[in-house]
């Protein structure tokens, strides 16, 4: 598996154009630990607070209008979400975190489950940290970091809505970011700036995100997992 340390190359942004472009559907929710699909492909996970954006990048990234579904009501999904992307890679959509209105016992529900879930899942290959370019650090944000680096699990922080953001203010706010994930042990030091409305960073982050797809099957291979 080769790091991307810089931009990405043609050959990865390809890579990952393909891997995209191949069918991607949904086939599992887990609200439980106990209840996760069995393991298989590789998976990323998307991780956010609540109204970062999070549905609407993987929607995005897959070319679709409504893969991944946002709530009407801010941390009202409870579930890991998983999708079978190509037969090559699993996305799982986390809940968000972070809103205001929950209960303490619900708060610390979604950290007992999520902290399960990141430490047991061994399929588990990067988690997408999606931060909102727009806001200041949540204190949220800081203790999933936190959380991962207990973990043991390499995230990667991508900003979000970042078209909403002037340039000099986005060049400032990334370098905070990049700052602070050389702070937590399991950050992946490269922060990737998006934006769902205009295609901002999206080949970009699909780059990254397929060097842990499986290789393409041979013909004739078929389907592996489910």
């Amino acid at each position: 598996m080769k790091e991307i340390a810089g931009p990405p190359t043609e050959e990865q942004i390809e890579a990952g154009r393909l891997l995209f472009a191949g069918d991607c559907q949904f086939f599992f929710g887990s609200q439980t630990i106990d209840q996760l699909p069995p393991v298989g492909r590789p998976e990323v996970a998307f991780a956010g607070r609540s109204n970062v954006g999070k549905s609407s990048l993987i929607n995005a990234l897959t070319n679709r209008r409504a893969l991944a579904r946002a709530s009407s009501e801010p941390g009202r999904t409870k579930q890991l979400n998983f999708f079978n992307l190509a037969d090559r890679l699993t996305l799982v959509d986390m809940p968000g975190y972070g809103f205001a209105k929950a209960s303490k016992s619900v708060k610390e529900d979604w950290q007992g489950m999520m902290f399960a879930y990141l430490r047991g899942r061994t399929t588990l290959s990067r988690v997408i940290l999606l931060l909102d370019a727009r806001i200041e650090l949540k204190k949220s944000d800081r203790e999933v970091m936190e959380l991962l680096d207990r973990a043991a699990v390499v995230f990667q922080i991508v900003l979000t809505k970042c078209d909403q953001v002037r340039p000099k203010a986005l060049e400032a706010r990334t370098a905070e970011v990049e700052a602070l994930a050389l702070k937590h042990a399991a950050a992946y030091p490269r922060i990737v700036c998006t934006s769902s409305e205009t295609g901002e960073g999206i080949e970009d982050l699909r780059a990254e995100i397929a060097r842990f797809a499986d290789p393409v099957p041979a013909a004739g291979e078929g389907e592996r997992h489910p």
